[in-house]
């Protein structure tokens, strides 16, 4: 017995599948000029340590205690490190977006 899938039935989720896959192709150099600032500012505007603890916890999904137990300081000084490079970063990808790009195509 074979049975039809008729368009009523799949409630747009064919729409839906061609509108992710035209999204996905509009947003990739959105994504990928994302990247490169990204790279680019943790290189240029965090400090040796923000960077540090940074790949620790997002690169290598280390907690806050252990990279505390690897580097020899407070949990306290981890998180505080942490949020204090994620502020440059955010102040960085915001306002100086255009400049990041500009400099790194160059």
């Amino acid at each position: 017995m074979t049975r039809t899938v008729s368009y009523d039935n799949t409630f747009g989720m064919a729409d839906l599948a061609v509108y992710a896959s035209l999204m996905a192709d509009d947003n990739k150099d959105q994504i990928n000029r994302l990247k490169r600032n990204l790279t680019h500012a943790l290189r240029q505007d965090v400090t040796q340590r923000q960077r540090e603890y940074m790949i620790l916890y997002y690169g290598r999904n280390m907690s806050m205690e252990a990279i505390a137990r690897q580097c020899g300081v407070n949990k306290s000084t981890v998180s505080r490190t942490l949020k204090r490079g994620r502020q440059r970063l955010y102040r960085c990808l915001r306002y100086g977006a255009a400049n990041l790009l500009e400099q790194a195509e160059s």
